[in-house]
């Protein structure tokens, strides 16, 4: 496996040669990443062919991994000392006159820390991107103030963090890891990847493994023990830097970034329901927040982490896709994304409306929004909205299947064409969505969420939403199956059931069984009971962030639809008494 379209050089640095790669136009600011244990630089092939379209990206293989040479002695070949001098003869050779951005994974994001904190670096580093990898330094400070002044929280911390850390001492025995890593272990770990990290199988690892992790295991050695035992009291960072913080990260507990801010003026922070290896798994997710972050730091904007939304952390720089994003729920939702950060895409049949949305959110935080106009009932619409969001804007994060119309009036009201209307938006729009850009999500394999807006209708009955309520019942039992059968793609799914929610849906729902002056009479009444009602649907836009950050499965929205939720489930006599009521008109 190579970095493909590459240009590679060779830089000598203390007795051994580096393995450079470089993509891109060299007149770009220059990005340089920087591979972990047991990884060599094609672990951030993905992330550098997105990042190519736009900056110089430089890659290289560190000192006994890949193509380049390893030290001899490899005894205290590995300090964070040399690895120092490595990374400024790169960055001295591939970008002499500009500071580079540095992005680091597991031990690159290590010794980068070290890169960013010593002063024989400073003025060589526009900005750091760190993930899954934190500062020796700084975690020798927070387990000595842990065992220093121990409380029970503080006591779990620190034996969670030695649990996750188990291979750390294996490391350090001699001779076993070498012999494991040229044996059964070498063999199995790209298995141990695609099962367990979700890694694809697009030939990474490279065939240097065996012998990259045998080297690398003097990283550990020549490194961790001295660093944690003295770390150093002057390891502030001197550019600014940006914390990728995976929430599934089997090796690193997120309380070691707990007070981060103490050594980082500058700090962004961002995280990613995803494993340790995100630069294979996500790599769509991080080029684009790289890029946001490096772009900021080149024109001297503020930070991504000036987006003031609740879930600014989770969401910043993700795609997301509300569809009748026009007004209402919508809007609100689209706008409440917007805030945290998130690229949004605002898709409703109102083209002004959508515009209207996608201004209101690029002026609230998003990095980008688009607006989009298409039907959700078009089948062949859907389709081709997919592809097209897909090809110019990536594959969506979050997918919100919003729209909705209203119906009213008796079973026997209600023609053929009434339900084939309710049920072509209410029913097949989410579908439609769900097939397309779910497809999209899962073919991907980076997981996501998908999102359906169904109703306390759906498990409340009512006399007078016969058609109504059965095309939320099916959403909601549509957004049950699909959970259970997306569970294992890392892609959740949730359905929002709001109640008496007070939006423009109300004023344009239909009522069968009269003619146009008694439902404009209707349409009036139902918006004004909903008017003093008045539950905004900000409040159901903060409950779908909050669903997709907590991946609830069912999520009842106002009191009266979280009261009718468990009347179905203990009392449904009851509720169906209630819905034998004849509705006020």
């Amino acid at each position: 496996m190579t970095v493909v379209g590459a240009r590679e050089r060779r830089v000598r640095t203390g007795g051994i040669e580096l393995c450079v790669a470089e993509l891109g136009d060299p007149a770009q600011p220059t990005v340089v990443l920087v591979h972990g244990y047991p990884d060599s630089k094609e672990v951030w092939s993905e992330v550098a062919a997105r990042l190519a379209d736009h900056f110089h990206v430089v890659l290289y293989d560190i000192r006994g991994h890949g193509d380049s040479t390893a030290p001899k002695p490899l005894r205290g070949g590995f300090t964070l000392e040399k690895l120092t001098d490595d990374f400024l003869a790169v960055a001295d050779a591939v970008s002499p006159d500009r500071p580079v951005h540095l992005v680091g994974h597991d031990w690159g994001s290590v010794q980068s820390w070290e890169f960013v904190t010593v002063k024989r670096a400073e003025g060589r580093i526009a900005s750091f991107t760190s993930m899954s990898g934190p500062s020796l330094d700084h975690f020798g400070h927070w387990i000595k103030e842990r065992v220093r002044k121990p409380t029970p929280r503080r006591v779990g911390q620190l034996l969670g963090q030695g649990a996750k850390s188990w291979y750390v001492y294996l490391l350090h025995t001699p001779v076993l890891p070498e012999l494991a890593w040229r044996g059964p272990l070498g063999k199995r770990w790209p298995k141990f990847l695609q099962r367990v990290e979700k890694v694809p199988d697009d030939g990474y690892p490279t065939r240097s493994l065996p012998t990259d992790a045998s080297h690398g295991a003097w990283l550990y050695r020549d490194n961790v023990r001295s660093r944690l035992n003295h770390p150093r009291a002057d390891a502030h960072a001197h550019a600014p830097v940006q914390l990728i913080t995976p929430l599934g990260d089997a090796f690193l507990s997120e309380r070691l970034y707990d007070e981060l801010e103490r050594w980082v003026p500058r700090l962004t922070r961002r995280t990613l329901p995803a494993g340790h290896w995100i630069p294979r798994t996500r790599p769509d997710q991080l080029s684009a927040w790289i890029a946001e972050f490096v772009t900021a730091v080149e024109s001297g904007r503020p930070s991504p982490s000036a987006a003031s939304g609740r879930y600014a952390d989770r969401f910043a720089g993700q795609l997301v896709l509300v569809t009748g994003a026009g007004s209402g729920i919508g809007r609100a939702t689209a706008v409440a994304f917007a805030e945290s950060g998130a690229r949004v895409v605002a898709v409703d049949r109102d083209a002004e409306g959508a515009a209207r949305t996608a201004d209101v959110a690029r002026l609230i935080g998003a990095p980008e929004a688009w607006a989009e106009t298409v039907d959700v009932s078009d089948e062949q619409a859907m389709e081709k909205l997919a592809e097209k969001v897909a090809a110019e804007y990536g594959v969506v994060d979050v997918l919100v299947n919003n729209a909705g119309i209203g119906l009213s009036g008796s079973f026997f009201d209600t023609t053929a064409e009434d339900w084939r209307k309710v049920l072509d938006v209410n029913l097949w729009g989410v579908i439609h969505g769900c097939r397309f850009f779910g497809r999209q999500m899962a073919e991907r394999g980076q997981g996501g969420h998908i999102v359906n807006t169904a109703s306390a209708a759906a498990y409340q009955p009512s006399r007078a939403l016969p058609a109504y309520s059965t095309s939320k019942a099916a959403v909601l039992m549509l957004s049950e199956c699909l959970r259970a059968e997306l569970a294992g793609r890392d892609i959740g799914v949730s359905a929002i059931c709001p109640g008496f929610v007070n939006t423009n849906i109300t004023s344009t729902a239909r009522f069968t069984g009269v003619d146009s002056e008694e439902e404009k009479r209707l349409q009036k009444r139902t918006a004004r009971l909903y008017g003093l009602r008045g539950y905004p649907p900000e409040k159901v836009a903060e409950a779908i962030l909050r669903a997709v950050v907590r991946n609830q499965a069912v999520v009842p929205v106002t009191p009266e639809a979280r009261g009718t939720l468990l009347m179905s489930r203990f009392t449904p006599r009851m509720l169906r008494a209630v819905a034998r009521l004849e509705p006020p008109l």
